[in-house]
């Protein structure tokens, strides 16, 4: 499964990032942001294989402007 990292600008578009690639990183941080583009159904799928793996997972939004399309996910996935 392929998911949108929050974007560094609004101009430019969000890369994409593995399932696998993101359990590598666990080894280095804990915190992931994801795009806003997202659909809820993959993020809750993420939640789900890593709570399988025995990890305690926390999503929210994080609005960082005033229109309601201002946000992005943050997602912590601990051991």
């Amino acid at each position: 499964m392929k998911l949108k990292l929050a974007r560094t600008s609004i101009t430019t578009k969000p890369k994409t990032i593995e399932l696998s690639k993101i359990e590598e990183d666990l080894e280095k941080k804990s915190i992931f942001y994801f795009d806003k583009e997202n659909s809820h159904k993959d993020l809750k799928a993420l939640i789900e294989y890593f709570e399988n793996k025995d990890y305690s997972v926390y999503m929210r939004e994080v609005k960082f402007g005033l229109n309601d399309d201002d946000f992005i996910y943050e997602v912590h996935i601990v051991q």
